[in-house]
């Protein structure tokens, strides 16, 4: 199976870096897998949206899939209250 390009909103990128330490080095761990695998366990289609999401704690990584081009274009992290807002 080849593996995806990860692309990474700044927006996304940013949203990172305001995590603390401990659940950014999980959500950075559990982005670079979506390269592997695009669509893990657990992982949903949101409805309404062309958008999957894949949960680490509290968290939520949001994104989309491009399979034509093998693209994983990360949306938006957030803490599970307030991501789909």
């Amino acid at each position: 199976m080849a593996s995806y390009r990860l692309q990474i909103k700044p927006s996304a990128a940013k949203e990172i870096e305001t995590l603390p330490q401990k659940d950014r080095q999980r959500v950075v761990a559990r982005i670079q897998g979506l390269a592997t695998d695009p669509r893990p366990p657990g992982c949903e289609k949101l409805s309404g949206r062309e958008q999957c999401r894949v949960r680490q704690g509290n968290y939520r990584i949001l994104y989309t899939l491009h399979d034509a081009d093998l693209l994983v274009m990360v949306i938006k992290i957030g803490h599970r209250r307030e991501v789909y807002r």
